[in-house]
């Protein structure tokens, strides 16, 4: 069984979102490392350690998930992480933006995985399916 660290960036606290993305990668089959909302970098990095997670799925949905995932791919290679998957989703910028445009950003930075508001996360367990060889 594949352990996944999920949680909330930042100042965001929508725990609702978070505790159904839980629920379904659960029954999916995943062991799921749930760090809940107000979550640092540091918070997702350590858990993962702990675990020995294959990836983090990042959820944001106050509009500053940019700034708050900023160099968590460098931070993960640092402790470390250099092959875990990052998965981040949700309303993630501030402002009616481009997706392909956002996706491009997070990309650059390091996420292998950008869902915009909205994605069914059987979208993101396909996914993961896939990037982890199952």
């Amino acid at each position: 069984m594949k352990t996944i660290v999920i949680g909330v960036i930042g100042a965001d606290v929508h725990a609702v979102g978070n505790k159904i993305i839980e629920h379904v990668l659960t029954e999916h089959g995943y062991n799921v490392v749930n760090i809940g909302v107000l979550s640092t970098q540091e918070d997702f990095i350590n858990a993962a350690i702990e675990t020995n997670a294959k990836a983090i799925l990042v959820s944001s949905l106050y509009g500053h998930g940019e700034m708050d995932c900023k160099y968590l791919r460098e931070n993960c290679e640092e402790a470390g992480l250099s092959k875990i998957k990052l998965y981040v989703g949700g309303n993630i910028v501030v402002g009616k933006q481009d997706f392909k445009e956002v996706e491009q950003r997070f990309k650059k930075m390091g996420f292998d995985r950008v869902y915009p508001p909205g994605t069914n996360i059987e979208d993101a367990i396909t996914h993961l399916r896939e990037d982890l060889g199952e």
